[in-house]
């Protein structure tokens, strides 16, 4: 059976758990290796399916994904295709320090945006938290089956839709009690925020290999990078109007990231 080297074009991944999300929704196919370029929004993928039935497992996702280019290997070609035999090794020790980093940040913003009153800080801890469900269940599926991928994957579009509920149930609690956020709080903890999404990206690029799917990704992860800057601006705002319409306003906006988030991974196949 020929094997296929595609491109894919996948405007919408832009962080390192949409790879991740990539990679446990094609666990079912014979894929050989992936090669992420995030920066560039493209994948590379050597399979041995027609590469439309690839593109049928990625355009559930909602990423945009497309083909941009396809051709049959030759045998030379076949046994050049690269493949890293600590990448499993390398993977689990990334992601790791990925759920790791993304637990703690959760801990210190749920604590702290329920200390500020903040609905924005505790969308956002809620928005890490799905983060680390990710990269939870991404570690649990390293060299797992395809149908365990799935599950779990399922599994964890479930948790995120509970904690979009719950985000946007505390923001609206948050309005209906008039809840006045401390501005200071809001700014320096989402300032703290920024600087652990930077480095969960620092180590991916600094784990990166030849072939390994941990691709070097310097862009920020949109949805969090968003979420952060939203909830330092609707701070300052806070403090500029003495209202705290904005952070209302940031916490529903992060509520409902956080449940597209979860219809994705629901949608997985």
């Amino acid at each position: 059976m020929a094997i296929y080297k595609t491109t894919f074009i996948v405007p919408a991944m832009d962080c390192p758990s949409e790879e991740q999300m990539i990679r446990m929704v094609l666990g079912s196919l014979s894929i050989y290796s992936m090669d992420f370029d995030i920066p560039n929004r493209k994948i590379v993928i050597c399979h041995r399916e027609d590469p439309d039935t690839v593109l049928d497992k990625l355009v559930p996702l909602g990423f945009g994904a497309r083909i941009d280019s396809s051709h049959v290997l030759d045998e030379s070609q076949v046994e050049s295709i690269p493949v890293g035999s600590g990448e499993e090794t390398q993977e689990r020790k990334v992601l790791i320090w990925l759920l790791a980093l993304n637990g703690l940040m959760f801990f210190i913003e749920i604590v702290a945006g329920w200390l500020a009153q903040s609905a924005g800080l505790i969308a956002d801890a809620l928005d890490m938290f799905a983060d680390a469900a990710v990269y939870g269940v991404a570690l649990y599926a390293v060299g797992k089956a395809a149908g365990h991928k799935l599950t779990a994957a399922k599994l964890a579009g479930i948790v995120e839709l509970f904690l979009a509920f719950g985000a946007l149930w505390r923001s609206g609690y948050q309005i209906y009690i008039g809840a006045q956020p401390e501005a200071n709080t809001m700014i320096w903890i989402s300032v703290l925020a920024l600087a652990v999404n930077v480095t969960c990206l620092f180590l991916i690029s600094k784990r990166k290999n030849d072939g390994v799917h941990m691709r070097a990704s310097y862009i920020f992860s949109a949805n969090d990078v968003l979420a952060n800057l939203g909830v330092i601006a609707a701070g300052i705002l806070v403090a500029w109007f003495s209202s705290p319409i904005p952070d209302w306003i940031i916490g529903l906006l992060i509520g409902f990231l956080v449940l597209s988030g979860a219809i994705r991974i629901l949608r997985l196949k």
